[in-house]
């Protein structure tokens, strides 16, 4: 979950998970948004495989992205954990 929160700490990852939820893009689409460069916006999808929150599909030269919606549910899960009942974490029902 650490690498979930680090990618979301960035807003620039944020706009790139905001601008998937509508649908898969092309590394290219995303890239004509942002005023980076190729290589910066390569490592900004990198952090963002690395925590699972985007799935990629090559096609040909062209990479797609979409979001992993699976690991959002795990997020909220885990978070909805974080913050549950506080007798739960005493009975060692909860991981700190």
């Amino acid at each position: 979950m650490n690498e979930v929160f680090k990618a979301l700490a960035d807003p620039t990852r944020r706009e790139i998970l905001r601008e998937l939820r509508s649908g898969e893009r092309t590394a290219g689409d995303l890239a004509d948004l942002f005023p980076l460069t190729k290589s910066t916006l390569s490592g900004h999808f990198a952090v963002l495989k690395a925590a699972d929150l985007v799935q990629t599909e090559k096609r040909g030269t062209t990479v797609l992205y979409r979001l992993n919606t699976t690991v959002f549910q795990d997020v909220l899960t885990g978070l909805l954990g974080l913050f549950g009942e506080p007798e739960a974490h005493l009975k060692g029902e909860m991981k700190p």
